[in-house]
């Protein structure tokens, strides 16, 4: 089976990955450079921040992150020669307010990477000297969580497709038309005009994914929102676990560069830093950890989070048509879902047992969504 993916971001590279290993040939359509938005623009932690404020199908997917990850790593690494750096930080949360629905939430569910507990004021600081320990008495601790190194993770992910004798490759290619008869897609057309044929066709597009709704008949509630980070360089290994308190985080990686954010903003698809909002971010982050000051920040950016009605993702046929495909609309969890999003969708499209119940991700939502449109 021949299948055409347009947009090659972390969800249709997976998507890629799963199809690939079950005997299909893929077709892989990017308006740019793969992975060059929101998947490289991302801080690439193994889970969604803070758990319990998401529905249970974004969790169902993210618990496959991990072990997911680390299975293709293995994988991968003896042919691209790269690893994903997947470092097991664990997490340190300091919102009071979510300390017993977190603590709850790790009892309750028993999942082995959001296994939790209460420090006190020294086990903090034996965990993680560098936390400010004048404002912050207590935390819960994630001891399980990790996060990937996605430049990395994407690098190995497109190397390695690169040079699959049944993967082809269009990149910088605007995919702009899905081309319908009788209920089925028979080809795709670029902004050129040019036509390109396969059997089934697999939509990954994204942030940009809204396009497509009056070609395919639905109102497609995906919006781009833009996401601010920063990083920093400090010594390696210099900080010890991930941090989190009011939605900003700092992710250490193994080479000493800290990653901060992030923000939300509604500002299309305009991917400009804001001196404002990297004030924010720098202020939020040295309140938790104050000697980061002291090192240089070296890089700042902006990406683009596909932002969808409740953050579940559309996973599965496009209503009305036999052999169009959602992957689409995971807002700031494309990262961790995206495993276990290209594996169900693989699943689906190739009538097998599924990873998890499909029903919560169908895309027959978005045909509610164009009713209540009306």
């Amino acid at each position: 089976m021949h299948i055409a993916i347009i947009g090659a971001g972390i969800t249709g590279l997976m998507s890629a990955l799963e199809l690939l290993e079950q005997g299909c040939s893929v077709t892989l359509f990017d308006q740019q450079a793969a992975g060059q938005a929101a998947s490289w623009a991302g801080g690439g932690i193994l889970s969604p921040m803070y758990p319990w404020r998401y529905p249970a199908a974004v969790n169902a997917l993210a618990r496959h992150a991990k072990p997911l990850y680390q299975d293709w790593n293995q994988k991968l690494q003896p042919f691209t020669g790269i690893d994903f750096q997947i470092h097991e930080t664990g997490m340190l949360i300091f919102d009071e307010s979510d300390f017993e629905i977190g603590l709850s939430y790790a009892k309750t569910h028993q999942e082995p990477q959001q296994q939790a507990k209460l420090l006190d004021q020294a086990k903090l600081q034996q965990i993680n000297p560098k936390v400010d320990n004048s404002k912050f008495k207590q935390a819960i601790y994630f001891s399980e969580l990790a996060n990937i190194r996605n430049p990395r993770l994407l690098q190995s992910i497109i190397r390695y497709l690169k040079q699959h004798p049944r993967v082809t490759w269009h990149e910088d290619c605007k995919i702009t038309r899905l081309n319908i008869q009788q209920g089925r897609a028979n080809s795709i057309s670029d902004e050129h005009g040019r036509l390109f044929q396969a059997d089934q066709y697999v939509f990954t597009t994204g942030a940009w994914s809204q396009y497509w709704s009056q070609q395919l008949g639905l109102e497609i509630p995906v919006q781009p929102v833009q996401g601010q980070m920063l990083l920093f360089k400090t010594p390696e290994n210099w900080l010890p676990t991930m941090c989190m308190n009011k939605v900003m985080y700092l992710i250490p990686r193994p080479d000493g560069h800290v990653l901060c954010g992030s923000s939300m903003r509604q500002v299309g698809f305009d991917t400009s830093p804001s001196s404002e909002i990297r004030q924010d971010i720098l202020q939020a982050c040295i309140e938790m950890v104050p000697e980061l000051a002291d090192f240089p920040l070296v890089k700042q950016w902006a990406g683009l989070r596909p932002s969808s009605p409740d953050g579940i993702p559309y996973i599965g046929k496009i209503p009305k048509l036999q052999n169009a495909w959602a992957n689409f609309g995971h807002f700031r969890n494309g990262l961790c879902m995206g495993p276990a999003s290209g594996k169900l969708l693989a699943q689906l499209i190739l009538e097998q047992t599924p990873i998890v119940d499909p029903v919560p991700y169908d895309p027959v939502r978005l045909l509610e969504s164009s009713h209540l449109m009306l």
